[in-house]
């Protein structure tokens, strides 16, 4: 069952909102400035206008732009705390990041290297750090990014609600092996999952 407020329609949807306006005042202001061109060219309107102290349009162009950043911040804001926020019952994965790769411990202490699996339906929590240099956790497709800090936990959350495979990146440059610092998540069943903890890692 799909989660409400999942993190990814909220990160989407602050994206989608500014990209929205900033095409509309791209068309509106492109529209405004031909129109200035031709109304009031030199040939018809010899003597320019002045506008100083035309109270509102000073109030209009005052308050609908401080509305609409305001409604970015909004947008915005709820897609922060939305990815900060970890729902109740979330699953705890530790990740440990080290050049040049990403050690995953599940809660039955299994390790696996570069593969992180997790059952669909459930929210993951990613508590992260780093044993040598700073690190970054990128997941593109849940809208996940968080820095791996040695000596310091951090943490990430996203919801599977979906089987299939995916990749995250080490997104921050940590040495010459940084490009190739790359894993796979793989989300499957609850019964897929509890059959890979069960899995005899020297298999």
């Amino acid at each position: 069952m799909p989660m409400d407020n999942n993190p990814i329609a909220l990160v989407d949807k602050a994206f989608y909102f500014i990209i929205g306006f900033s095409f509309l005042f791209l068309f509106a202001i492109t529209v405004v400035m031909v129109w200035f061109v031709v109304r009031y060219r030199r040939s018809r309107n010899p003597e320019p206008s002045d506008i100083r102290g035309n109270g509102w349009l000073e109030l209009a162009w005052t308050v609908i732009p401080t509305i609409i950043a305001l409604a970015m911040f909004v947008s915005g804001w709820q897609a922060y705390t939305g990815l900060r926020t970890v729902p109740d019952g979330a699953m705890e994965i530790k990740a440990y990041a080290q050049m040049f790769s990403w050690i995953f411990v599940y809660p039955n202490d299994k390790e696996t290297e570069n593969e992180l699996v997790v059952p669909v339906g459930t929210p993951i929590k990613i508590t992260l750090t780093s044993e040598d240099v700073l690190h970054s956790f990128f997941l593109p497709a849940f809208r996940v990014k968080m820095d791996a800090v040695k000596g310091m936990k951090t943490y990430a959350w996203f919801y599977p609600d979906k089987e299939g495979e995916f990749v995250f990146h080490c997104t921050e440059f940590c040495g010459t092996g940084h490009s190739s610092m790359d894993g796979r998540l793989t989300i499957v069943s609850m019964d897929a999952y509890e059959a890979f903890l069960e899995e005899d890692d020297d298999e």
